[in-house]
């Protein structure tokens, strides 16, 4: 039987929470990293060196070696700060959570792979002493099968998934502001939670607390985060169909898109991911894009590589100059 996440804190003692999406999803690892640090954990949170397109116009994350300012734990792993930037000086979401808290956070590349993330996520942290892995996707699509209608970005959570179930410490998943990023619908998502739960990987819930909210407020107006606002928004009493992302896709808020639900990432491993077993061999982020795209499976890398650098960059007001 799979534990739940309060029995894992009585076994450690230091946790890493990693945003598994990329872009904002380090604003969504701050409730959890409260509740633990409430449980008694020391705590790190961080995210992936892979931000949106409205922040980076180059397509992917960012190599390790396209970072100044960041302090390497492994080939794949590093510390940022508030001056973390790439060598274009494009500030990280994780830059701005580091300067707003006053602490370091973590960014992992997954250029080399999930091979490489394994690998430098497990040399990390043997050198800081963690001895748990929460990592948080804002939205669901990480509970996604990968055939659901309405997917558009399962590339860097089914990733970091495939990496969890393969690390040397015990990991859960865990999922804030459930629709929020408009790619599963409330219907499916709850599906999903159904059909998780009957192989026992559901693990609890928590909600958003007024403290969380504290915090939260502090951090989103500093980044371009869409769905953990709305968790916010939620959790204050809004609900509805919401447009986001500029109108280009719906939402549904309800009082769950409040709440951070847990996982056992291994039943969403070996019962759920049609690509996340085939996902673990590899050692480049285009080996792991075909495997998502034999599986017909979308990616966020698609999107960017056709669509967002050639077209998008050149009339965004922020980038236009440059493009």
């Amino acid at each position: 039987m799979a534990k739940s996440l309060e029995a894992l804190v009585g076994e450690s003692s230091y946790a890493l929470v990693l945003g598994v999406g990329g872009g904002g999803d380090v604003v969504g690892t701050l409730p959890t990293s409260r509740y633990l640090r409430w449980l008694g954990m020391r705590t790190l949170i961080g995210g992936l060196t892979w931000e949106r397109y409205v922040n980076d116009p180059e397509p992917g994350p960012r190599k390790m070696e396209e970072i100044i300012e960041i302090k390497r734990l492994s080939a794949t792993v590093g510390l940022a700060n508030a001056q973390t930037r790439t060598t274009k000086g494009i500030r990280f979401t994780e830059s701005v959570v580091a300067e707003v808290l006053g602490e370091e956070t973590v960014l992992v590349d997954l250029n080399s792979g999930v091979q490489g993330v394994i690998e430098g996520l497990n040399e990390a942290m043997e050198q800081l002493g963690i001895d748990l892995f929460v990592g948080i996707d804002v939205g669901g699509d990480v509970l996604a099968s990968g055939s659901e209608e309405g997917l558009h970005s399962m590339l860097a959570d089914s990733m970091v998934l495939a990496a969890m179930v393969n690390l040397k410490v015990p990991a859960v998943l865990g999922v804030l502001g459930c629709c929020t990023d408009g790619e599963l619908s409330f219907e499916q998502f709850n599906q999903q939670l159904a059909r998780i739960a009957g192989y026992g990987g559901f693990l609890g819930a928590s909600g958003l607390t007024p403290e969380d909210l504290g915090v939260l407020d502090g951090v989103i107006p500093k980044t371009k985060t869409e769905s953990s606002a709305l968790a916010v928004k939620a959790a204050r009493g809004l609900r509805g169909e919401i447009e986001i992302r500029g109108g280009y896709r719906k939402v549904l808020l309800t009082p769950m898109s409040a709440m951070t639900f847990y996982f056992d990432p291994r039943v969403i491993f070996d019962r759920i991911s049609k690509v996340a077993k085939e996902l673990v061999p590899t050692r480049s982020l285009d080996e792991a894009q075909a495997v998502l795209e034999r599986a017909g499976v979308p990616s966020e890398l698609t999107f960017e590589r056709n669509y967002v650098w050639k077209r998008y960059a050149g009339k965004d007001r922020l980038y236009g100059a440059e493009g």
